[in-house]
Parts: C-alpha cells; structure tokens; sequence
C-alpha cells in the first residue's frame, strides 16, 4: 500500500494514498465522472485529464457541480 499524503478536498484536509490520481479520488467519493467538474490548485482539470494527473501533497481539490449552457 501506498503511503499517505495530505491534500486539501473542498478546503478540508484529507490523506489519501501517494499515486492516487484525481480520476481514482472522484471515484473513491462515489461520483460518476461526468457527475463534478474538478479543479485542482486553482485550475480546471477536464474529465480525459483526470486520469493522468496524480495528485501530490499539499494539492488543493475542488470538486463542483458541472453547469450547462445554453
């Protein structure tokens, strides 16, 4: 097992295991991923990047509710 890190998720710390990526953590919470946008250390991350991108410590997540336009 991976040892834990310390991000900021909606501004509130929590320890996640080391190589989680910000695809695995919206899972690990229980959303679908087209069910948050998701940004992390102020800048949006798109839904095909999530996966790619694995948070370090000290990252700061946010997850918010997509908005649709029209």
């Amino acid at each position: 097992m991976n040892a834990p890190i310390s991000i900021a998720l909606d501004g509130k710390d929590r320890e996640i295991a080391s190589g989680t990526t910000l695809a695995a953590l919206v899972a690990t919470l229980g959303f679908g991923p087209a069910a948050v946008g998701t940004a992390v250390n102020g800048r949006f991350v798109a839904r095909g990047l999530r996966e790619g991108l694995q948070l370090q410590a000290g990252d700061s997540v946010l997850l918010f509710q997509p908005i649709a336009g029209g």
